[in-house]
């Protein structure tokens, strides 16, 4: 094995959260789109700048010759609980184990306000300050938690910055998968995890680099906005930063880039503000089931874009 090469097991890792625009679903579908030197082994680093539940990262290192990997995510709580999966996995499974059984032994309205308790615990202690190994471990237990027992999944912040996803009211959801954590911890043991902005993924980038954007998406109706997942908003001011930055790492560093977003043409024909911003690269679409519209009869398959700067 070489030095920092990231350690496999079987090709068992996935993510440990659900995430509202998860790629799951869609990674049979970005394998075509991948770059060619990526599957003939030339790419050996992987960057991610906008990693949410990782689907894409844990397929493309338990699947190619990835060396070395950089993750990055403006979510705070996110990068805390994936670097306490990398460091602590055994202490997160306690804690973790605790909360299940507890709620596990409730009945369906003891859940709902259980579910809620833990909720107002999580958001207090985003404001902490003080921040010990201890807390940051049930703090992280508690967003695994709230993930599997909220509604759909979702993580929503208001605009006060405190998460605000109702209960979901599931049977018997599975809030702990500790062989899954265990296989995480190894995978993320050679990779470098960042709480910051995705511009400071630049720092990493190389001509042997593939970079994969997932930023948050440009909503292609009004109820189907879902872009706040931090306390920063990702409008299309934002977008149109992102590829001021996407342009610079093309050109720059002759990196291979992918990028993903939702595609406007499924609302408005005539929308085409991302033909617009990336009309010097190639536009692909995928087909997705998107169930995170609050209204039924708009959930159902949409198309989404990959953008990539080969082809």
């Amino acid at each position: 094995m070489k030095n920092g090469e990231i350690k496999k097991k079987n090709n068992t890792a996935k993510p440990f959260l659900k995430w509202a625009g998860g790629k799951t679903q869609l990674l049979s579908q970005f394998e075509d789109f991948y770059p060619k030197e990526l599957k003939e082994g030339k790419i050996k680093k992987y960057i991610e700048p906008f990693l949410g539940s990782g689907a894409v990262f844990f397929h493309i290192v338990q699947k190619y010759e990835i060396e070395s990997a950089y993750l990055y995510d403006i979510n705070e709580e996110l990068i805390t609980t994936y670097q306490i999966i990398k460091e602590e996995p055994h202490n997160l499974i306690d804690s973790l184990d605790r909360l299940s059984k507890k709620y596990q032994q409730l009945n369906e309205n003891e859940r709902k306000d259980f579910y809620y308790k833990v909720r107002t615990d999580f958001n207090k202690y985003r404001f902490q300050s003080n921040r010990s190994s201890k807390k940051r471990i049930k703090h992280s237990a508690e967003l695994i938690f709230l993930n599997k027992t909220c509604f759909n999944g979702l993580y929503r912040l208001n605009r006060n910055g405190d998460f605000n996803v109702p209960f979901g009211n599931y049977k018997n959801p599975r809030i702990i998968n500790e062989e899954n954590i265990l296989n995480v911890s190894q995978l993320l043991r050679s990779v470098e995890i960042n709480n910051s902005s995705y511009e400071k993924c630049e720092k990493a980038v190389d001509e042997n680099s593939f970079v994969y954007f997932d930023p948050p998406y440009r909503p292609i109706s009004q109820t189907s906005s879902f872009t706040s997942y931090s306390k920063f908003e990702f409008g299309e001011d934002k977008q149109k930063e992102l590829v001021i930055f996407f342009n610079k790492l093309s050109e720059e560093y002759h990196s291979k880039l992918l990028l993903s977003n939702s595609d406007p043409t499924n609302s408005d024909p005539n929308d085409d503000f991302f033909q617009k911003l990336y009309k010097d690269y190639s536009i692909h679409k995928v087909s997705a089931n998107r169930m995170i519209n609050s209204v039924a009869k708009n959930r159902g398959h949409i198309n989404e874009l990959l953008i990539t700067n080969y082809w």
